[in-house]
């Protein structure tokens, strides 16, 4: 068997929430000489085990706080875990939090080359691809605007452009296909699309089942920081849909063949008994 292309191993992850407000470093200090800092314990995480193989698309669900964006942090590097281990093989793109590293003060033009030394890649690199990235983007003559003008919007199509430009073996995805209105949410659904054509393996988070569904092979659940249900995407996608109270999907009907004799409908464990 060829190595995960993610292993997720007993992972926790602990914060410490402290009680009373303390607005900078000296305050804390003095507090913590005097042995006056009290805090209570969170566990985001608990115990998380999965494992991707290279090129599989895995889908995480779960309600606002169950630890979602805390586990992607955690497999891109940004977080450390409190316990257990993660390996990943490869380049990692991590669609996190789109235009969270911009300088407001420069133009998006000089924002695109600082956000790819971020990422890790060269100036000559990102140069290759600005006139692409500016294409995608959709900001025209705004480009060369400070990003400080920019909607909010505007940051993450920027984000989104720079972040798909690369050609990474891993892709973390969460919630970024959001992004701006109708036409560009299809539209950066489609670069998506095509990095997975390439390969890529994909960890992406989404509280859309439906793209849940069609992008995904399997899916995890989270609840509370723990897992509650993993397997093919279909069937944790109706656990979640019935845990938000949605109408499952409907399911395409197999066509009548012609002459075959009629098939007895079957019946739900629940119909049974009616």
């Amino acid at each position: 068997m060829p190595k995960p292309a993610i292993a997720v191993e007993n992972v926790n992850m602990k914060f410490h929430l402290h009680k009373e407000k303390i607005d900078n470093l000296k305050e804390y200090a003095i507090r913590l000489v005097k042995r006056r800092v009290s805090y209570t314990e969170y566990w985001a995480l608990r115990d998380i085990s999965f494992a991707m193989q290279s090129g599989e698309r895995l889908g995480v669900l779960g309600f606002n706080g169950a630890g979602k964006s805390t586990l992607l942090k955690i497999i891109a590097g940004v977080l450390a875990p409190t316990s257990g281990n993660v390996q990943v093989q490869g380049v990692i793109a991590p669609l996190l939090e789109l235009g969270a590293g911009f300088d407001m003060n420069y133009s998006g033009r000089e924002n695109i080359f600082l956000y790819g030394a971020t990422l890790g890649y060269s100036r000559a690199y990102m140069k290759e691809r600005y006139d692409s990235i500016v294409e995608f983007s959709e900001l025209g003559d705004f480009i060369h605007a400070p990003v400080k003008n920019y909607s909010s919007g505007m940051r993450a199509r920027l984000g989104f452009a720079i972040a798909t430009a690369v050609e990474p073996d891993v892709l973390i995805v969460d919630e970024v296909l959001s992004v701006g209105d109708a036409k560009f949410k299809k539209k950066s659904e489609r670069r998506i699309k095509q990095m997975f054509d390439n390969g890529v393996t994909v960890l992406f988070v989404s509280h859309n089942t439906n793209q849940v569904r069609r992008i995904c092979s399997r899916a995890i659940l989270l609840d509370k920081g723990g897992i509650i249900a993993q397997g093919e995407a279909n069937e944790v996608c109706d656990i979640y849909d019935n845990m938000v109270g949605e109408p499952p999907p409907k399911r395409k009907k197999k066509k009548k063949v012609a002459g075959a004799p009629p098939v007895a409908a079957a019946t739900s464990p629940s119909e049974e008994g009616d």
